[in-house]
């Protein structure tokens, strides 16, 4: 390649960036060689680069070939100096680093420099925190990885990264443990991730979607947590995790379905509390997906299962109310989801007023007006609070309550365990990189049931789940108990 010219670098870089205003390109002259630093505005530690490049080069005597010995025995630079040619430093740049270009070289020398705005570490929005570490991802990739390196001091503990999107680049990291994690599923990952071919990575929901084993399952196939202490709980299972830079989401394969029932706390609290609270997420479940099909399904087929004075109480509330059953309930459920949707996206300082329209304009008033009976509101109010037990399942849930409440409609009880026996025939058929879906249960695996519905304790469970392939399975040594 010929010598480049920085007063034809300089326009060049100017135009490949369309005249970006926050491009800067700042000239310099050191011990007589006419240079320039190329950077973006804002994504650059200019109190770094000013101390520590340009004000060493400034005060400098000497400095010629070769460069790259000359630059590592002036500056003060942590890191390596990257050498890319002239014709390749724009991504550098655009990724936040600093090049540093000499008149008639043909090279380009790489500062990392970044300084991207971040939030503090703090307890994580979508996980409360009643006992345990508080700390929680944040959209740093680096800040991330260093709370994993300080929670998992191992030289086993691997880090690889990807560059994914022909436009954003994003940084996305797969991590696990050597020696515990399967390397076949790491390399199906790897595999995976490095044939991702898309324009940009805006969050880790874009990876988490190319990780699906069935396109068009409505039911999740991949985990995701914002806790470090969840992540690093996991990797020790024999789980792979993926960070995105940009997203505070952690995701994290093989996954099975019975992880959403558990929760960070349940380690940190009696064996019996935390038996007992997975025992009532379920039941908050079910109730959440059976209950308003139930009522659907005994108030139009089957009444004469209830008992006789609430079938009476029943008739004398739903006495007058211009809708059929199924299409109350209906009405009644689209107005709860509504309500819902909209409190998410208004403004915290309009909770308030929201929760006034919600619940005394709409509800009661339409109670009272006739429109709507008193226990279909009951229901899926009921139906809604139980919803928020799997926090992470809001939206699988929330589609087959819909089913379950359109099939007792038409067929009563005999629908709903049809459409119940199909949808568990099809759960078991799942499989996620090689570990079945409803595992420990369907197929029954004896030692994993230790860490099931019913939990005991942690010095108990001496081996790594089998439902998750492992190459290490062995968790608690025998010589270490007490």
């Amino acid at each position: 390649m010929r010598n480049v010219k920085i007063d034809e670098f300089i326009p060049k870089l100017k135009e490949t960036f369309s005249q970006s205003d926050d491009l800067k390109c700042r000239e310099l002259t050191v011990a007589g060689t006419r240079c320039v630093f190329c950077y973006i505005d804002g994504g650059t530690d200019k109190l770094l680069l000013e101390q520590n490049i340009i004000l060493p080069l400034r005060n400098t005597a000497e400095f010629g070939p070769p460069y790259l010995d000359a630059l590592n025995a002036t500056v003060t630079y942590s890191e390596d100096i990257t050498m890319l040619p002239v014709s390749n430093c724009a991504g550098a740049v655009a990724e936040g680093d600093v090049a540093f270009m000499i008149d008639g070289e043909d090279v380009s020398y790489v500062f990392s420099l970044r300084k991207p705005e971040k939030r503090a570490v703090a307890e994580p929005p979508t996980s409360s925190v009643l006992k345990g570490p508080r700390e929680g991802f944040i959209e740093e990739l680096k800040t991330n990885l260093s709370i994993m390196r300080r929670r998992l001091k191992t030289p086993d503990f691997t880090v690889k990264f990807f560059q994914v999107g022909r436009y954003s680049t994003t940084t996305v990291s797969v991590l696990y443990v050597r020696g515990i994690a399967d390397m076949n599923i790491v390399n199906q990952i790897c595999e995976k991730i490095s044939r991702i071919d898309i324009d940009g990575v805006i969050d880790s929901a874009y990876i988490t979607s190319y990780m699906q084993t069935k396109k068009n399952s409505f039911f999740l196939q991949a985990g995701t947590t914002e806790k470090p202490d969840v992540a690093e709980a996991k990797l020790l299972e024999g789980r792979v995790v993926i960070l995105v830079d940009g997203s505070p989401i952690a995701v994290t394969l093989p996954y099975l379905v019975f992880e959403d029932v558990q929760d960070g706390y349940d380690y940190y609290s009696a064996d019996w509390r935390a038996s007992m609270i997975r025992i009532f997420r379920i039941m908050g479940a079910l109730m959440t997906i059976l209950l308003p099909g139930a009522y659907i399904a005994l108030q139009t087929y089957h009444f004469q299962l209830l008992p006789l004075k609430f079938l009476m109480t029943l008739m004398a509330a739903t006495t007058g109310i211009p809708f059929p059953p199924p299409i109350e309930m209906l009405v009644v459920l689209v107005l709860f989801e509504i309500l819902n949707q909209a409190s998410l996206r208004m403004p915290r300082y309009l909770g308030i007023s929201l929760s006034v329209v919600g619940a005394i304009v709409l509800g009661d008033t339409a109670v009272k007006s006739g429109l709507i009976s008193s226990p279909s509101v009951l229901i899926i109010a009921l139906s809604a609070i139980g919803i928020f037990c799997v926090p992470d399942q809001v939206g699988t849930l929330s589609i087959l309550r819909l089913l379950f409440l359109c099939i007792s409609a038409v067929t009563g009880f005999v629908g709903m365990i049809i459409l119940a026996i199909i949808i568990v025939a099809y759960l078991a058929s799942l499989e996620n990189f090689g570990t079945p879906y409803l595992a420990p249960y369907a197929p029954r695996i004896n030692p994993d049931l230790q860490d099931g519905i019913l939990k005991t304790g942690t010095s108990s469970i001496e081996r790594r789940p089998y439902s998750i392939p492992t190459a290490n399975r062995i968790r608690v040594r025998k010589n270490a108990k007490h």
